[in-house]
């Protein structure tokens, strides 16, 4: 009787230890899973869904690792990246031109490893030792065309709307703190005699014929589609990319490049120095220069909007940074005006994020 029981016990408690050691075994995938985050910071709305939707899930999988979306104005990731030196929280920076300039000239970004695919870059797109652009899109003028058509307003082809007393009250300007309202500030400049090293003509357009009459200063494109939206505002500084977002809501948008020139608008990656994922911050990096990612990123049935329509539809957010492969032959092949640029780039987008950094040091 008593071996029987001894017997028992022996046999429970070798089950008992088997079903911990498959419990832990299991465990392992999960915890490995779970140690291994990526975190990715840059801009949000529109730009957000899609990381979300159609780039992360990708990567995520063939890496097994877990990415943090953490979203941003270009200028909160570079405040982060410097409050956080020597302790970075962040892995991978995607930023606009002029913040990504200043991050470089900082130290905040490490040297960019070499791969096949960095031999496929447009030069335009090589920032740097520490840093590639993975993307571009412009500056314009977004306004509402009904609203245009229901006050007896003609469709804006100036930066000079911006002063029309007529919008009063329903113009909206993203301040200086967002790149598409320091581009704004830099064209006002130009327009009164100034630039990007002589911006106090700027500063008296906007304080003095442009603040009057603004109903918002939006700090972030997701704000200014709301007041779009709501009828609010009928005018404003846009992005092309964002303007695709609105115009596939269905919403009457329409983006114009002024005759005095967009502003052509560089997003570039880096991975941060001294991260705790080198490695796989370097290999998102060249997972969104993959041809199959630089794709998802340019919606529509061409790659760029072209300047002779200048109230077009904005199509093509990106991509600036990969050549088709026809293009690889030569280097100059597919290059427009002697330009180191993409195909189908007009000069009136002027690239302009080096000079603003370099203005600010």
């Amino acid at each position: 009787m008593k071996a029987a029981l001894h017997s028992r016990r022996r046999s429970a408690s070798r089950s008992l230890r088997t079903a911990l050691c498959s419990a832990a075994v299991s465990l392992v995938p999960m915890l490995a899973h779970a140690d291994t985050t990526l975190y990715v910071a840059n801009v949000g709305g529109s730009n957000e869904q899609m990381y979300r939707q159609k780039i992360i899930p990708a990567f995520e999988k063939a890496h097994n690792v877990k990415i943090v979306y953490v979203a941003g104005n270009s200028s909160d990731t570079l405040a982060k990246l410097q409050a956080q030196k020597g302790h970075q929280q962040i892995n991978v920076a995607v930023m606009d031109d002029g913040p990504m300039y200043q991050a470089m000239q900082l130290g905040l970004c490490a040297k960019v490893d070499d791969a096949p695919v960095m031999k496929d870059l447009y030069p335009l797109a090589k920032l740097g030792p520490t840093a590639v652009g993975v993307g571009m899109v412009a500056t314009g003028i977004g306004y509402n065309e009904e609203a245009f058509k229901k006050l007896g307003l003609p469709a804006p082809d100036s930066w000079q709307v911006l002063t029309d007393k007529r919008l009063k009250g329903k113009l909206g300007v993203p301040p200086i703190t967002n790149t598409y309202g320091l581009h704004t500030l830099v064209m006002l400049a130009r327009l009164n005699g100034g630039g990007e090293k002589n911006i106090d003509p700027g500063f008296t357009a906007m304080t003095k014929q442009v603040a009057p009459d603004v109903l918002s200063w939006a700090p972030t494109p997701g704000e200014m589609d709301g007041l779009m939206q709501a009828g609010d505002v009928i005018l404003a500084p846009y992005g092309s990319g964002r303007a695709v977002a609105l115009q596939n809501t269905g919403f009457p948008l329409k983006f114009v490049y002024p005759k005095e020139g967009g502003v052509a608008l560089q997003v570039g990656a880096c991975a941060v120095a001294e991260n705790a994922q080198p490695q796989l911050s370097q290999q998102f990096i060249q997972f969104l220069l993959s041809p199959d990612i630089q794709a998802v990123q340019a919606p529509g049935d061409r790659p760029w909007t072209g300047q002779p329509d200048r109230h077009a539809d904005a199509r093509g957010r990106g991509p600036c940074a990969v050549r088709p492969r026809a293009d690889r032959q030569a280097d100059r092949d597919g290059l427009d005006h002697g330009q180191s640029a993409p195909r189908g780039m007009d000069r009136a987008l002027e690239p302009i994020g080096r000079t603003l950094s370099d203005a600010s040091t």
